[in-house]
């Protein structure tokens, strides 16, 4: 690291503060920790400008009029929540917090209030809040402490919902009901042993629910709960172990379901399970991809849902009485996901992204089939030709498993073998698909570095084979994928094997610090972004009420022979063979990834003389939210990239 780089750093309460004398660097504001990070010229922060200030929309209610609704956005620093009246129409901003508001529900009949999920500084334990639109005035209306609340599922009738929380002991997520005007009056209707419960759907006359439960990515169960009697009955046997069995709704019949599941096939069937029978009918087995997700209409004679094919996604319509559908044609290729249909049944809402688009919201008119264009998001000065395209790539790894990702070449005008960047999701059961890069067509558009999101085993979309193949001891052989695709990367003759970075956020930074450790003469340097270093301290730390999920992924660290396993595998039990430079990026307040496992991870790297760039946000949890926070680790990533990767 070349001393020229650095300005006369003055430490205050361990957050350091770059000299302002000379008036021409970014200095970090006051909830950022930095460490060995050296100063950055303003004149990088104009330079990437064009491609910082794009925008996206999500829809995130619909009025019951059907004609408005309230859709998420960021103008200033954080996501709020905008009321939207017509297509490409004025968005008028309705909440203004630090913090940002992703979800909403109208109250469903009228449509006089909404009930809206924040927690504070990215600690996830969002509370519930009634926001009166006459008044504009917001009321708390659980507890505001260290729970979780949301999964709200109204009664047809409004007057109030079905929620969980794990207010009783931080571990259990319960089911309780509320009538948001008289929030005292909540009432605790089923207790549950786990993380991961929560509402599918109600009956039309409110006395039934469709309850789930989520063990794994590979296992689901469901259960009816009778709010009268309070009993809860086993829809799928329990005892059916590594089948999928999720988002249940009722049918028109009401002694039916529709369902998502994976039995007795590779890949999510959308299926009937009549529910004294438990006949199961099975409507998409000559689809081969999973289906991704689907919503009926309130009248429950109309059905969509999407496939996801590969990283693309494609949306079919279904007449629940004649069980026929067909693809919905007119869509750009690209990701879509939130479909919800009016009260009417006549329209469509869903949101979508392309390479070239972030997400914006549209509506399909389902008696024309024409689609409408509801927001179209500022992309910043980013110009389409600025945007690069994802090209879908495949190689085989060690033990002949094909894996897949995205690939996105640099711009035209870089000549020469170009460094790549390799991007790992997390999860590990995430998926990247092809979307858009957003500010990261910077690197390709003007740094010259390619990007590759690779689709390693464990993840989902491929099948329930695949999607398990990582399970437990079979953790580092989605480690391995990355070998195969850095051998990959070597055959291809526009890309240079000798200047590699891996980066990855969560799973994904497990993956990046065990790569860092495993395959550390064949890259650059690293970033990781609130990366598991240790399952065994990972285990013990992460919150109560998502401990036993992760434990049903990566394995029970209570069993010795698997905690020796995690001991061995360990990034921060291996340090020794990290040779190259390490960039780790974390969120104070993560409750999944906890920042333990971050600072452990760069004590030891410190301490052996590694060199190694810390960046930490006081005010985030898992993962930058805010803005000044994300553009200033935007910022260090590159000026990171161009002292280790680019020379």
């Amino acid at each position: 690291m070349k001393i020229n780089y650095f300005l006369p750093v003055f430490l205050i309460a361990g957050v350091a503060l770059f000299s302002q004398k000379t008036g021409d660097i970014v200095v970090p504001n006051e909830n950022l920790i930095t460490e060995n990070i050296p100063a950055i010229p303003k004149s990088l922060n104009e330079k990437i400008k064009k491609y910082t200030e794009s925008r996206s929309a999500n829809f995130t209610a619909i009025h019951p009029n059907g004609k408005e609704l309230i859709m998420v956005t960021r103008f200033a620093s954080t996501n709020q929540l905008h009321h939207l009246n017509q297509p490409l129409g004025n968005r008028k901003q309705i909440t203004f917090f630090d913090e940002p508001v992703n979800s909403a529900d109208y109250e469903p009949t009228e449509g006089k209030y909404l009930v809206y999920s924040k927690d504070i500084g990215g600690n996830e334990f969002g509370q519930l809040f009634r926001l009166d639109l006459k008044t504009m005035e917001s009321t708390l209306l659980t507890d505001g402490g260290r729970s979780q609340n949301g999964g709200m599922r109204w009664k047809k009738d409004g007057s109030g919902f079905y929620f969980s929380s794990t207010k009783k002991n931080g571990g259990d997520r319960d089911i309780y009901f509320m009538n948001p005007l008289k929030p005292a009056e909540t009432q605790l209707i089923l207790e549950v042993k786990g993380g991961g419960w929560g509402i599918s759907d109600i009956s039309e006359d409110g006395k039934k629910l469709i309850i789930g439960e989520y063990i794994s990515a590979n296992e689901s169960h469901i259960y009816l709960f009778d709010t009268e009697t309070k009993k809860l009955e086993s829809i799928t046997d329990r005892k059916d172990k590594q089948i999928v069995q999720g988002g249940a709704k009722f049918a028109k019949n009401s002694d039916e379901i529709f369902y998502i599941t994976d039995r007795d096939n590779e890949f999510n069937r959308l299926a009937l399970m009549n529910l004294k029978t438990k006949k199961i009918t099975y409507f998409t087995t000559d689809i081969p991809w999973e289906i991704e997700d689907y919503t009926l209409s309130k009248d429950k004679t109309k059905l969509v849902f999407s496939t996801n094919e590969g990283g693309l996604v494609k949306l079919y319509l279904m007449n629940t009485e004649t069980k026929k559908y067909n693809e919905i044609k007119g869509l750009s290729v690209g990701i879509v996901y939130k479909m919800e249909f009016t009260d009417d049944g006549k329209s469509l809402f869903f949101t979508q992204t392309t390479f070239d688009s972030s997400s914006d919201i549209y509506r399909l008119d389902l008696a024309t089939n024409a689609i409408e264009r509801w927001t179209d998001s500022e992309q910043g000065e980013m110009q389409k030709s600025d945007m690069a395209q994802p090209k879908l790539i495949e190689w085989t790894s060690f033990d002949k498993m094909k894996i897949s990702g995205f690939y996105y070449p640099v711009s035209k005008k870089f000549t020469g073998k170009r460094p790549v960047l390799i991007n790992i999701h997390g999860g590990p059961e995430g998926q990247s698909m092809a979307s858009s890069l957003g500010s990261n067509n910077y690197y390709t558009n003007e740094m010259g570095v390619a990007l590759i999101y690779p689709n390693v085993r464990g993840s989902s979309g491929f099948g329930k084979t695949y999607i398990a193949s990582d399970n437990g001891f079979n953790r580092m052989n989605s480690v391995k994928d990355i070998d195969a695709l850095l051998d990959w990367i070597a055959k291809q003759p526009e890309l240079d094997k000798d200047r590699i970075m891996i980066m990855g956020g969560s799973y994904g930074g497990f993956m990046t610090l065990a790569t860092a450790y495993e395959y550390a003469d064949r890259i650059r340097c690293s970033v990781d972004v609130v990366g598991i270093s240790d399952f065994n301290t990972f285990l013990k730390n992460t919150e109560e009420y998502r401990r036993d999920l992760r434990r049903a992924e990566y394995g029970d660290e209570r069993d010795p022979k698997m905690s020796a396993f995690f001991t061995k595998i360990a990034p921060l039990n291996n340090t020794e063979k990290i040779k190259k430079p390490m960039f780790i990026i974390q969120g104070t307040n993560d409750p999944r990834v906890p920042v333990t496992e971050a600072i452990q991870m760069r004590d030891k790297l410190k301490a052996q003389g590694n060199t190694v760039w810390y960046l930490e946000a006081k005010n985030e949890g898992h993962g930058f939210r805010k803005k000044e926070n994300v553009d200033f680790q935007r910022l260090a990533v590159i000026k990171f990239m161009q002292e280790f990767l680019l020379k």
